[in-house]
């Protein structure tokens, strides 16, 4: 849900008509991106695109001379978005600062632009989001030890100068996934390994109204996370929770059951996952597992209270791995992703399948559940497996495949065109 616009503002990008605010002398703020182009986002309303000029009241930048000034009374954020560029949110005020009488009282609050000129650099997709990410469809349940055991080395404590908070790991190249809160406006992040090791972070996206977020630290061959099949989720499910708490001792650990999945629109959109394993402060940003040790949700709130004032306690919220996945894709197709499997016999190992397809595009299906798209490369387990691939106003390519440990195979679909 995006917040609602607090204040004027008309956006002339390039060339175009501005909208004055009708009380007090308007100055310009000027937004530029590297490379241009970049749309812009105040608040989340769409203010234009870089190169632009934006006018507000004079005393968003400077403290007002007069009571008939316009303040501003809230903080500012721009969110610059282009296609092939990781996003980027930037905190265009300082504050709050106070506005006091000639008695000394505290008349009011106000914030202030940082500069009149606000400039960002764009980084490529590419760059930060290497590696691959990995779903995993694992058939063997695992005790909550065994599940801790496995999953603590990807999770790490997020600390900033003014807050701290958890992540996880969900690539062997260092991309780490939290909440938006524990990461915006911190100027400097460091993510401290369940081993007590420090790593400079940086935020390489983040959407504030999913209260989402992706950090990048630097490394190779990292403990990470795999994400689990959202239609797995059902309430009763066991769960355990992974979080730094404040108060509490690193990697501390809770456990409960998924109690219902849905929509809950005053945390935001997407679907949310409530259960009454324990969350509290700090264990935002980590990691809500199933007893297949995969990420069915990212921790992010909890209730604070009934309506009437009651103390409320078994009820924490989670965003569901639906829409991280829905996110990361982004970044990482279906295409570069890895399909893992962890079975029974997990013992018999993986294989890897190279699929493509005439024509190129088509999906594939392994054992019925959409996997991604051709040409793809994929880690099947051992065992029996049917391939599907589909394309509009084609037949459906369908062949059972026997995976045998460490084999690779190639298979070709050619499609037909439909009679």
């Amino acid at each position: 849900m995006k917040p609602p616009l607090r204040a004027p503002f008309a956006g002339a990008c390039l060339a175009g008509m501005l909208l004055l605010p009708t009380a007090g002398a308007a100055d310009t703020l000027t937004v530029t991106s590297k490379p241009p182009g970049a749309t812009v986002e105040i608040d989340g309303i769409v203010a234009g695109t870089t190169p632009c000029e934006l006018k507000y009241p004079g005393g968003y930048f400077h403290r007002t001379k007069t009571i008939y000034g316009t303040m501003l009374q809230h903080p500012m954020r721009a969110r610059f978005i282009l296609a092939g560029f990781v996003t980027k949110e930037v905190l265009l005020t300082s504050g709050p600062m106070e506005r006091v009488n000639t008695t000394g009282k505290v008349r009011q609050q106000y914030y202030l632009f940082k500069s009149d000129h606000i400039a960002v650099d764009l980084e490529k997709v590419d760059e930060d989001f290497s590696g691959a990410l990995e779903t995993r469809h694992s058939m063997r349940h695992l005790s909550t030890e065994e599940i801790v055991r496995r999953a603590g080395p990807a999770v790490v404590m997020l600390r900033g100068t003014q807050k701290q908070g958890t992540g996880f790991l969900v690539t062997e190249t260092g991309v780490i996934a939290t909440n938006a809160h524990v990461v915006r406006d911190e100027a400097k992040l460091v993510a401290v390994s369940a081993l007590g090791a420090d790593r400079p972070a940086r935020i390489v996206y983040l959407d504030a109204d999913l209260d989402f977020a992706l950090i990048k630290i630097e490394g190779a061959g990292l403990p990470h996370l795999a994400l689990a099949d959202p239609s797995r989720l059902a309430p009763g499910q066991s769960v355990v929770a992974i979080g730094n708490p404040g108060g509490g001792m690193p990697n501390s650990v809770s456990r409960g059951i998924i109690s219902a999945v849905g929509a809950k629109p005053e945390l935001g959109p997407g679907t949310w996952i409530q259960t009454d394993a324990a969350v509290n402060p700090g264990n935002s940003g980590g990691p809500l597992l199933d007893t297949w040790g995969e990420v069915v949700g990212i921790n992010t709130a909890r209730a604070a209270g009934a309506p009437a004032g009651e103390s409320v306690s078994g009820i924490g919220f989670a965003l569901s791995s639906r829409d991280m996945l829905r996110i990361l894709q982004r970044f990482y197709p279906p295409n570069v992703q890895k399909l893992s499997a962890e079975t029974a016999t997990a013992e018999e190992g993986t294989g890897v399948v190279t699929i493509s397809s005439e024509p190129d595009g088509a999906e594939i299906y392994v054992d019925g559940k959409f996997v991604g798209t051709t040409p793809s490369t994929l880690h099947l387990p051992a065992g029996s497996h049917e391939i599907q691939v589909k394309s509009p106003k084609r037949r459906v390519w369908i062949r059972t495949l026997q995976v045998l440990k460490d084999s690779e195979a190639s298979l070709k679909a050619a499609l037909e065109p439909e009679t």
